[in-house]
């Protein structure tokens, strides 16, 4: 590996492990949640079956 292909791989690590890479804006997908009821937006697209929480039940449901 040349000297400064490892230097950059450092970067990248370094970028990654403090969170810094960007994947830019995320597709978001309308859900009700299975707590209140309530419409929300997820980043990831339902399954069918599986709940769904809005933020704020996302967070209740951490605590616990």
């Amino acid at each position: 590996m040349v000297f400064f292909e490892v230097i950059e791989r450092k970067k990248i690590m370094a970028d990654f492990k403090r969170g810094g890479f960007s994947r830019g804006p995320r597709e978001m997908h309308k859900a009700t949640c299975s707590e209140c009821g309530k419409e929300c937006e997820v980043p990831f697209k339902p399954t069918e079956g599986k709940p769904v929480y809005c933020k704020e039940c996302f967070a209740k449901r951490r605590k616990f």
